[in-house]
């Protein structure tokens, strides 16, 4: 696999970035902190997505400030060109993945799951394997020493597919387990089965089914011979029961004859004595109509009809009704809606007579604000004098100074960088006084104790004795030095202090100006408020006046509506008084109309008591003729009535009840036997269909043990088969990396303490000095222990590269600022083994230091750059020129 380029948007530190990467060694060179390390996990994110971040969320790939971010990689794989794209978006305070695509040359896969697992397949490594194999992380180079020599199985064992087979070997044995316990219970059940089939066996169950059957044969024989006595007993009594029955019913019959009779008699007697009420009642009606007709003429006499009847009259009346009473509401409607609107008028007059009322009372209030204004003017603009002339006042001052208005802070920095100048030297010189009067104050000392000042040797004959008298000319001369110097610093104070007074005045001068500013400003704010104010003031006024014209006019309005209501309510007197005198006549006719009504009504009453009678009278005719029926009837009853076939039935009834309770009882315990029976039969049939079942059963279980007996045996066999292999393998991976190892540890290691690096099969590490004593890995120090775990991760790169059993296709080789724990001198022999790698064949190998060393190793060098203002990297390719041959 080769990664071919690399394009980042608003990823980490990267604002926009575009990478391409050729074969052969490519060096990522630049100061810490400038964003080398975040080109490689661009490339392991694009690959692996979220898996690639360890720790860390999809929020903090995203560059601060920003919302979304992409990353776009493309490589060659197996000679084939793919390229997988990644979108991540904010949305609230987390990011999301919005695009997840890898082109491959059969299609597009989509999708950040089936990409990842894609990319897995692809390279034939998970995210884990990637960074264990092809990508030495910064920080990690010590990883796979630090870790166990189990820990370094497993990763070494996934790296070279191993693991495959320890999990094919594990899923065997659990197979083998599980057929172990399902062939437990499966010989359990037969064993179960077993002895459930020998104690049905022993209970003999077809001798005691006939034994059974027989008995149950001579009892449904007894059960017949009773049933068919039985029979012929319920016959007699049935007998018996139907002429007592039809003796009862006679009887019964006689019974409901007279109470028919009785209830005849009792018919006819309440019949006539209904017809008689009834004539009372004709009677009584018929003095009520005449009573009705005597009260009808009396009122008819103080009614005019007009020569209509009665009912055209009355409706004639009722619409003269309808016509005054909308004639009333008509009148009502006007003078309640002249009366709103007399209101409403008089509302809105004083509603303006109000506003005109605030018009002028905000007009006088505007006044005086106007003279508050005017009075404000005046005072602004004798502030404007002022200030001018404070302003003129603080410019004065330059006239005389050095410098002109406005270049004060120049003089000062000036100034302030001699004083800092003559302070350093003040310094320098000071230090090398005391330096000299701590000299002298030695060599005094030494002098004293008969040393020479210089060596500390005796006085005698040393040529340094002079030497004190020179460095206390030495101590004069720095002292007027420093006297010079220091007057020199007290001159530029006060000039600095001049200068600091006219600084100061060019702000008050800046302060005043603006000041002046503000005041004029405000000026200009009175002056417009007043104009503004002057306006509103003179709008009021005619506002007022206004209001005051319209209140008069709406108001004479309302006195004029005033006399239109009185008009109204007059006329709505009149028509009261027309009503009432017609509800008066209308009440009397409508008298009249009842009074005929009620006298139809009567008339019709009688005429109904009248069909009453008629109808009662035909009714007890009727009753009568059936009276004299039923008496004849009765009569033949009684004559057919005989006692003693009546006593013979009772005899043959009782007779029958007797031996049916004896005969119940006796088939009832027969029947008993006989379910017992059954059930015995039943429970036998059923014990010989479970011995039948269980042997079936048995011959099932006992083929299924067998098959797993089988299977069993063939997957211990696999369990085995998958160790074997394993092992085989392992051993022949770990020769061969041990091999590689040492050749690539020799390689970069330049001094001669180790004789070599011992592997065993279970991936513990021991390195031998040369005088055969064992060393831990973590015995070496930190940049042995670099170079060593360098040296493991390229063998083991070697290894997969290479194959066992031939080449392999392998991700680049890259390494992340792998010269942390070096020395220069290792540093060189790290870019040997790098181009090493390159010679066996590797690829692609990308390499991030800050290391000029590695640069020469370097086919295609990447410098990145951070900007301070923006703090985002940015990127710099260029081919290196291979070095030309020396010549002789």
């Amino acid at each position: 696999m080769r990664v071919d380029r690399l394009r980042l948007r608003n990823f980490k530190c990267y604002g926009e970035a575009d990478l391409s990467l050729d074969r052969g060694v490519t060096v990522v060179h630049g100061v810490n902190g400038s964003g080398k390390s975040t080109l490689l996990e661009a490339i392991f994110f694009a690959l692996y997505g979220s898996k690639a971040l360890e720790d860390r969320t999809l929020d903090d790939v995203i560059t601060i400030g920003e919302e979304e971010a992409e990353v776009e990689c493309w490589f060659t794989h197996e000679g084939a060109a793919f390229s997988v794209e990644r979108r991540l978006k904010l949305r609230g305070d987390r990011a999301t993945t919005t695009k997840c695509v890898l082109e491959t040359p059969d299609g597009a896969i989509d999708g950040a799951r089936d990409v990842g697992r894609t990319v897995a397949d692809l390279l034939r490594m998970d995210a884990d394997a990637f960074v264990n194999c092809a990508y030495v992380r910064q920080g990690e180079v010590n990883k796979l020493i630090h870790a166990s020599p189990s820990e370094r199985q497993d990763v070494i064992d996934d790296l070279l597919q191993l693991g495959a087979l320890e999990e094919y070997r594990e899923r065997a044995n659990d197979a083998r387990l599980g057929v172990d316990d399902v062939l437990r219970e499966v010989r359990g059940r037969a064993t179960n089965l077993s002895d459930q089939i020998e104690s049905k066996e022993q209970k003999d169950l077809h001798e005691r089914l006939n034994g059974l059957e027989s008995r149950l044969g001579e009892t449904a024989d007894d059960i017949e011979r009773f049933q068919s006595q039985r029979d012929r007993a319920r016959q007699t009594l049935e007998d018996a029961e139907a002429v007592l029955e039809r003796h009862e019913e006679t009887r019964g019959e006689i019974a409901s004859l007279e109470e028919t009779i009785g209830e005849l008699r009792s018919k006819i007697a309440e019949t006539e004595r209904e017809r008689e009420d009834a004539a009372d009642r004709i009677r009584e009606r018929r003095s009520e109509r005449e009573a009705l007709a005597d009260e009808r003429e009396d009122l008819l006499a103080g009614v005019d009809l007009a020569g209509e009847a009665v009912d055209e009259r009355i409706e004639t009346l009722e619409g003269r009704d309808d016509e005054l009473r909308d004639d009333l509401e008509d009148v009502r409607v006007s003078i309640t809606e002249t009366s709103g609107e007399i209101e409403r008028l008089r509302e809105e007059a004083d509603e303006h007579e109000a506003r005109a009322e605030r018009a002028r009372a905000e007009a006088a209030e505007l006044e005086e604000k106007l003279d508050d204004d005017e009075a404000a003017i005046d005072e602004g603009e004798e502030r404007l004098a002022e200030l001018d002339d404070e302003i003129e006042t603080e410019r004065a001052r330059f006239d005389d100074s050095p410098v002109a208005f406005g270049e004060s802070g120049e003089l000062l920095e000036k100034l302030e960088g001699e004083r800092e100048t003559i302070r350093e030297e003040i310094g320098d010189v000071a230090a090398e006084r005391h330096s000299v009067e701590s000299a002298i104050e030695e060599g005094e000392r030494l002098l004293e104790e008969g040393k020479c000042p210089e060596c500390g040797q005796a006085v005698e004959d040393s040529p340094h004795v002079d030497a004190l008298a020179e460095k206390r000319e030495e101590l004069a001369t720095l002292e007027n030095e420093l006297e010079e110097l220091e007057s020199e610093r007290d001159e530029l104070n006060e000039r600095i202090e001049r200068g600091e007074s006219l600084r100061e005045a060019e702000r008050r001068v800046e302060r005043l100006r603006e000041k002046r500013s503000d005041v004029e400003r405000l000026l200009d704010q009175r002056r417009e408020t007043v104009a503004d104010r002057r306006e509103s003031h003179d709008g009021l006024r005619e506002d007022a006046e206004t209001y005051e014209a319209e209140a008069a006019e709406k108001r004479a309005r309302a006195e004029e509506l005033s006399a239109d209501v009185d008009e109204r309510r007059t006329e709505l007197g009149s028509i009261n008084a027309e009503r009432s005198r017609l509800r008066d006549t209308l009440e009397t006719l409508r008298r009249v109309a009842e009074i005929d009504d009620e006298r139809a009504d009567l008339e019709t009453e009688i005429e109904t008591l009248r069909d009453r009678r008629d109808n009662w009278r035909t009714m007890n005719e009727e009753r009568r003729e059936q009276l004299s029926g039923t008496r004849d009837r009765k009569r033949d009853l009684e004559a057919k009535f005989d006692e003693r076939q009546v006593e013979n039935a009772r005899e043959e009834k009782r007779k029958a009840e007797t031996y049916l309770e004896k005969v119940d009882a006796k088939l009832a315990d027969l029947e008993s036997t006989r379910d017992d029976l059954q059930s015995a039969i039943g429970a036998v049939e059923n014990e010989l269909e479970e011995l039948a079942s269980l042997r079936d059963r048995l011959e099932t279980v006992d083929r299924r043990r067998e098959r797993l007996e089988s299977l069993h045996d063939e997957a211990e066999t696999l369990r085995e088969t998958y160790g074997d292999l394993r092992a085989e393998l392992r051993q022949r991976n770990v020769e061969t990396l041990e091999r590689l190892l040492n050749e690539t540890f020799d390689l970069v290691y330049q001094n001669d303490s180790y004789a070599g690096i011992d592997l065993d099969g279970e991936y513990r590490l021991t390195v031998y000095q040369k005088d055969g004593e064992p060393l831990d890995p973590e015995q070496l120090s930190g940049g042995e222990r670099a170079l060593f775990n360098l040296s493991l991760r390229c063998a083991i790169y070697r290894l997969l590269a290479e194959g066992v059993e031939g080449a392999a296709p392998m991700p680049p080789l890259i390494l992340d600022e792998p010269t942390v724990f070096l020395d220069s001198g290792h540093v060189g022999r790290l870019v040997s083994l790098v181009e090493s790698m390159r010679e066996l064949g590797v690829e692609q190998i990308v390499v991030v230091s800050h290391d000029e060393e590695l640069v020469g190793a370097a086919d295609d060098l990447v410098r990145v750059r951070k900007d301070a203002t923006s703090n985002r990297s940015r990127l710099e390719r260029r081919r290196v020129a291979p070095e030309p041959a020396l010549t002789e």
